[in-house]
């Protein structure tokens, strides 16, 4: 059985494995006060084209627990988040979110996406709002990238939904769990540079990108980054072994690494891509990114699961299925060529 079905079920990159057995024996100062999460967090700036004072860097060990220390710890009370419905902290993360106290305000991603005007919509409502003090206040605006749905903003999507937030006093987030993903997208048109310039905070994720764990967490806002780690601390999210997550991620921002592995996924997904439609199976949405959701038929999904595992999304009256195939970075080019072969040779 060859696995296609996510993009976060192999170790590291040999890189990284290397860095770790070299370093084995080495001492370091704990809780991410060490300096290879200092020299972690000046490359992720570098790429960012940031200076310490332009912003943090924090280090969480998944996507779920950097969400709600970023949401968390940027809300009062009585504020919420809005987010897409197809959202991984509405779909995926048991409540986690809410959890911290804090409403989710949902609206209806077309492929995955909210719109500026979405956003508007929802914001210019509380604020006409004759009871205000007797509903949630939004406050936050939530998005992926890539989505859940393998689909990316513009440039100009990220731009306009950014002024809608400042006109409204908005903060904007970004989860990034999967940005080395949408980086490495021929279809991209953003920067890590661009993503610290049009966010509050974004992150950007390890675990999906060649790193055995981790996301590090990047604030650009003042108000986000003030007393920031005594939030990581009281959530339980202060690693000892901080270093851990530095290594990583200094050896995946050196030399471009980061980008190289997402360029790679995405070429090897490509190919997929392009089998598919050679074979008239539908995309559902059509995603430039390393994962494809594609809609087959009972007796498609029947033969093509003998050999390959891969995610079932969504069955429908019709027995059509709505499936997942995911490349990574640790994808072998073979794998590919034989699902590919496999999508070509079956029947309408």
């Amino acid at each position: 059985m060859i696995r296609f079905n996510n993009d976060y079920s192999s170790g590291a990159i040999p890189e990284i494995l290397e860095a770790l057995k070299e370093t084995n024996e080495t001492r370091y100062e704990s809780y991410g006060l060490d300096e290879l999460c200092e020299e972690a967090a000046d490359l992720i700036r570098s790429a960012c084209g940031c200076s310490g004072k332009d912003a943090d860097v924090h280090f969480a060990v998944g996507g779920t627990q950097a969400n709600f220390l970023v949401i968390s710890s940027a809300l009062r009370s009585f504020q919420s988040v809005i987010a897409a419905d197809t959202s991984h902290i509405h779909c995926h993360e048991t409540g986690a979110v809410e959890n911290t106290g804090h409403k989710i305000e949902v609206i209806f991603g077309k492929d995955g996406k909210l719109s500026s005007e979405q956003v508007r919509a929802k914001a210019d409502a509380y604020r006409r709002s004759s009871i205000p003090e007797h509903i949630t206040q939004p406050k936050l605006v939530y998005l992926s990238f890539p989505t859940e749905t393998g689909t990316l903003y513009s440039k100009s999507e990220l731009t306009s939904i950014r002024e809608v937030c400042l006109e409204y006093g908005l903060y904007l987030f970004v989860d990034g769990a999967r940005m080395a993903y949408g980086l490495g997208s021929e279809k991209n048109d953003l920067t890590l540079a661009d993503f610290a310039r049009l966010t509050d905070a974004f992150t950007v994720g390890g675990t999906k990108c060649g790193a055995l764990f981790g996301e590090a967490v990047v604030l650009t806002h003042p108000a986000l980054c003030e007393d920031f780690r005594s939030v990581i601390k009281q959530h339980g999210a202060m690693l000892a072994k901080g270093w851990l997550s530095g290594l990583q991620f200094s050896v995946l921002f050196r030399n471009g690494k980061y980008l190289e592995l997402g360029k790679y996924a995405c070429g090897l997904a490509s190919l997929l891509r392009n089998a598919f439609l050679e074979k008239g199976i539908p995309l559902c949405p059509d995603s430039p990114t390393n994962q494809l959701f594609v809609r087959l038929t009972r007796k498609q999904k029947e033969i093509i699961e003998k050999d390959f595992i891969f995610e079932p999304e969504d069955e429908s009256e019709d027995g059509t299925t709505v499936v997942r195939f995911c490349t990574s970075w640790y994808t072998k080019p073979e794998d590919v060529s034989v699902l590919r072969q496999a999508i070509l040779e079956l029947p309408q």
